[in-house]
């Protein structure tokens, strides 16, 4: 069996001033200022020369790294019948056949995915390439410590990717959940495990009598076990990438601290680049109050905010355990991945304003589906139920939909060039990257480097590529900002001009003719109202035509349409002022026009004081506050050959004659509340005049 031998005998009355320079090596660790201190505070270490498969260290107030040597297995071990416990795990089981293992990190030598310092290949790079599932070390290191020494272990703080730790046969711990068939892993952290009295000075531990001072040997075993989706990820994957640690319990705790600013540090981008992409994704989200007409400003939204999302999945997957990692990773491979494939896809092809082909956002979305089934299927996330060869086929389908999304993007911004020049200029990097960096695990294992740490902090391609677009797309939502604010200037002015046409073809407010006096009130609910009415008396012979109506709709569209009315009721009033021929001439005007429809009334009234009403759907007027019954009609544009109810009826003196719109009517209050056509007639009855 392999033995690492460990002494300690000095006085705990240093561990003060130990721990004040524990936290000044932490400090220095952050500050990236030399390789990591292994946690030895203020600790003398002196190596001896290795005698045979023995390696001999004197500690001084310390820890030390259990580099080797080990030994190694796959497989898991049988259960032991009368203790219920795994039989690997015992101090007296032979493990002289099983592998040597070193762990001794090259100079240098850095996790290429996670940034952790003193790595060490996996299984796979040790003559085990392809395998997962579970495997064990085993280690026997021999410990002198005084009666009351309070040690602990830490454990790798680079693993794949789930273990439970023994010592002397007995369960320290773990990280990832071992209670169920198939253990439950989480994102790699950092670990630290006390040891009990029972087992450092316990009948377990052999070599030293229970309750007499002396060295301490006991048996440190590891139960690994690897998800068969940690193969797609590095080229050398399983088990341990760093060393464990042992020692005086508060110097692997100020270890311990140090592996986590390490992890802190590594992720530390994650956090900028969520408050980026959220910020982004609210602003692009508050630029339709601008536009509400653009959808680009929705999906561009949508998209950085599903980004976020992920990112946010990567910060709670790195730095908590509140989630474990299968969970997470079915959330973005299953459906924050293939979403925002089909989100930029349609952000582009919004943006640029394509047309051409029609099939394309909808083959986006198929792409979408078939990207999330063969991801499902093609990391081995359902091993249990499906054999390896088909996730490998389907991975290779998960790889041919990544190229296929990428061609998309990219034939989408070389039409973006063709259209919109700088636009798609300016877009045509940030895509090429961010497609490219959809490929992280290919590139990886063809040797490519796509992952970089400077001062220890993880800066990925994806994460190049996505600042580079935030840079961008900050730069063409300003640009795109500026030109529909630019828009709307011309569009209230536009508005503004229609406005001050509407005033000029409007009667004035106070018309006095023979035995008539005419008073008016206009006020658009918008800008631009759609009711019209138009005054025109006959100086032939004493008579006066009124036309008043309402066009369906509301805004500057309705504003040319009633100038269209307007312009048709006083070039048809030179011809013929009869009421039916009016309305009759405004219906030809306006049938054919898809949905330019308008109710309306004529109403002439001769010097007698004879009046001749006809109505097109427009609301009946009140004679001297009552309303005049007449029968229903079809506004005018809905039939070719329309019909109209006519009414005739004499004024006399004193009469009060109201013609108004459904606007009085709907009006409403601050609090919501309808004026009603009831209070419109009170107030009728009770008004002097018709203002």
């Amino acid at each position: 069996m392999s033995e690492y031998i460990a002494y300690k005998a000095f006085q705990k009355e240093e561990y003060p001033v130990n721990r004040r320079i524990s936290f000044t090596l932490l400090i220095l660790l952050w500050l990236g200022c030399g390789a990591q201190a292994h946690a030895q505070s203020a600790a003398t270490q002196k190596s001896s020369p290795a005698s045979g498969n023995t390696a001999e260290v004197t500690i001084g107030q310390s820890a030390v790294r259990l580099y080797g040597p080990w030994k190694f297995t796959v497989g898991d071990s049988p259960i032991d019948p009368v203790t219920h416990k795994p039989v690997w795990a015992e101090p007296g089981f032979d493990d002289s056949k099983w592998e040597n293992v070193d762990l001794t990190p090259k100079e240098g030598a850095i996790d290429p995915i996670g940034g952790f310092s003193s790595f060490v290949p996996g299984w796979a790079a040790k003559g085990h390439p392809g395998y997962w599932g579970y495997a064990w070390y085993r280690i026997r290191v021999r410990l002198n410590a005084q009666p009351g020494e309070k040690l602990a272990v830490g454990g790798p703080a680079d693993l794949d990717d789930a273990y439970e730790l023994f010592a002397n046969g007995v369960r320290l711990g773990s990280f990832g959940d071992f209670s169920a068939s198939r253990p439950i892993v989480y994102y790699t952290q950092p670990m630290m495990f006390p040891l009990p009295p029972t087992v450092t000075n316990g009948p377990g531990a052999r070599g030293q009598d229970p309750g007499k001072e002396g060295p301490t040997t006991i048996v440190l075993a590891f139960r690994f076990w690897m998800e068969p989706n940690t193969l797609l990820s590095s080229t050398d994957p399983g088990g341990i990438h760093s060393a464990p640690l042992i020692g005086e319990a508060g110097t692997v705790a100020a270890s311990y601290q140090s592996q986590w600013l390490e992890l802190i540090r590594a992720y530390a981008f994650a956090p900028v680049e969520l408050g980026v992409f959220l910020l982004l994704g609210l602003g692009a989200f508050s630029l339709t109050f601008f536009d509400r007409s653009d959808r680009v400003y929705l999906w561009m939204g949508a998209v950085l905010l599903l980004w976020a999302s992920n990112t946010a999945i990567t910060i709670a997957g790195a730095w908590t355990q509140f989630f474990s990692a299968i969970p997470l990773i079915l959330i973005s491979d299953l459906l924050i991945i293939p979403l925002s494939y089909a989100g930029w896809v349609m952000v582009w092809w919004v943006w640029f304003g394509l047309r051409r082909p029609s099939w394309l956002p909808r083959t986006a979305t198929a792409l979408a589906v078939l990207l999330a089934l063969s991801n499902a299927l093609g990391e081995d996330l359902f091993f249990t139920v499906i054999p390896h060869p088909v996730s490998a086929a389907f991975h290779a389908v998960s790889l041919v939909v990544r190229l296929a999304f990428l061609a998309i993007l990219m034939w989408i911004v070389a039409q973006g060039v063709r259209l919109r020049g700088i636009e798609g200029w300016l877009a045509l990097p940030a895509v090429l990257l961010l497609g490219i960096g959809r490929f992280l695990a290919e590139l990886t294992f063809l040797h490519i480097n796509v992952i970089w740490f400077p001062f220890g902090v993880q800066l990925t391609l994806p994460h190049l590529a996505m600042l580079l677009l935030a840079v961008v797309l900050a730069l063409l939502l300003l640009r795109r900002l500026l030109a529909s604010l630019h828009a709307q200037r011309r569009m209230a002015l536009d508005v503004k001009q229609a406005q001050e046409v509407q005033q000029v073809i409007l009667p004035q407010a106070r018309t006095e003719l023979p035995g008539l006096i005419i008073e008016s009130e206009y006020r658009p609910a918008l800008e631009v109202g759609g009711d019209f009415f138009q005054i025109i008396p006959s100086p032939e012979d004493g008579s006066l035509l009124i036309v008043a109506g309402d066009v369906v709709g509301k805004g500057l569209k309705a504003g040319m349409l009633v100038a269209l009315l307007v312009g048709t009721i006083r070039t048809a009033a030179q011809y013929d002022a009869d009421p039916h021929a009016v309305l009759s001439t405004l219906n030809k005007r306006l049938w054919g026009r898809g949905e330019a429809q308008a109710t309306c009334l004529a109403l002439r009234i001769d010097a007698k004081g004879e009046a001749t009403l006809v109505n097109a759907g427009h609301l009946p007027p009140y004679l001297n506050g009552e309303p005049m019954a007449m029968a229903g009609t079809l506004p005018l544009g809905m039939m070719e050959a329309a019909e109209f109810s006519v009414m005739r009826f004499k004024l006399a003196k004193g009469d009060r004659l109201v013609l108004m719109s459904d606007g009085i009517a709907e009006a409403m209050d601050a609090d919501g509340r309808l004026f009603g056509f009831e209070r419109a007639a009170g107030l009728l009855r009770t008004a002097s005049s018709s203002a």
